[in-house]
């Protein structure tokens, strides 16, 4: 219990898919100018992340690497498919951001609108990915880990985005110097909130 409990705090703070790794930072930057969008977004790629690192976690351990398929018997142990893990992962990700995306323009057309390309680009975004080639690093000891990685990476996303988003919008009423306004300031607020998350690092479970 522990162990899931350290795992899923340190992949919100300590091991931010944002401020540590710096994966998924161009719908981060594009998107975070409005709370709203962001939060939409944020709920998008945590789903994403529940969803497919489970999946991806039974594709690799039941099926991709070296032994994986001895469960269909002894002539199989030797196989190994693990150059197509990448591959599948994706075909994995893709699937689920294409049902993400019809759910989002059916019950929520003003937020589609709002996010616009980079809903569909959930497909490529690094964080997720990111998320699944942990998963192969971190070997967990099963699915429901996994799980529990996915929505913390994927809380973790969220708190950043939104965080950025709740800056942004406070920063629309301040006198930012003209040649730091836009991405310019958004790239600094990064730095500082990565160094702010860095505190997390030092937190033992």
């Amino acid at each position: 219990m522990e162990d899931i409990l350290s795992i899923f705090v340190r992949s919100i703070f300590s091991e931010n898919m944002i401020f540590s790794y710096y994966l998924g930072m161009c719908s981060f930057l594009a998107v975070s100018k409005s709370v709203k969008t962001a939060m939409g977004l944020g709920v998008a790629v945590t789903f994403v992340l529940v969803c497919t690192l489970p999946l991806n976690y039974l594709l690799e351990n039941f099926m991709l690497k070296e032994g994986a398929l001895s469960w269909l018997g002894s002539m199989f142990e030797g196989v190994n498919l693990s150059f197509l893990s990448l591959i599948l992962f994706i075909a994995v990700i893709a699937a689920f951001t294409q049902l993400v995306e019809m759910v989002v323009e059916r019950f929520l057309p003003a937020l589609y609108a709002s996010l616009g390309i980079f809903l569909p680009l959930i497909a490529v975004n690094c964080a997720i990915m990111g998320g699944s080639l942990f998963m192969q690093q971190k070997e967990f000891a099963n699915a429901g880990v996994a799980t529990i990685y996915g929505f913390g990476s994927g809380l973790g996303w969220f708190l950043a985005i939104v965080g950025m988003a709740a800056i942004r919008e406070k920063l629309a009423y301040s006198n930012v110097p003209k040649p730091l306004r836009g991405l310019g300031i958004a790239f600094i607020l990064t730095g500082l909130m990565g160094i702010g998350f860095m505190c997390f690092s030092g937190i033992s479970i």
